[in-house]
């Protein structure tokens, strides 16, 4: 079987002739994957595990432990709920109104409360 013969693909260019466009060869594209990973995904490679190895020669960290930081900062609590466990801890702190807010709402009114609770 004979595949029918297609004309090339063309570009028109502003003089109005035809310019014909010719595929490039399979092999040059391979050549230019094989380039693509031996530029961009060996390096990464690379430097990843170069990070790796450096976090395992440091004494200690500049950061709060992600634990604390996670009961200290009500900002970073509400972040993690869900709507459901925003709703109920608003009922536990008894903000009225809280059915009706949405989520970006909510979670200001009750930053605002946790705060103020928590300056008392």
């Amino acid at each position: 079987m004979t595949e029918p013969d297609r004309p090339e693909p063309t570009l028109s260019q502003p003089g109005g002739n035809p310019r014909q466009l010719h595929p490039l060869p399979k092999g040059l594209v391979e050549l230019y994957g094989l380039l693509a990973v031996l530029f961009v995904l060996v390096p990464e490679w690379m430097a990843g595990g170069a990070l790796l190895g450096f976090t395992g020669n440091r004494q200690g960290s500049n950061l709060p432990a992600a634990a604390a930081a996670w009961q200290k900062l009500p900002e970073l609590r509400l972040a993690g709920m869900g709507l459901v466990e925003l709703r109920q801890l608003a009922r536990q702190l008894r903000l009225p109104g809280y059915a009706r807010l949405n989520r970006d709402r909510l979670t200001g009114v009750l930053i605002r409360r946790l705060k103020r609770r928590k300056a008392l």
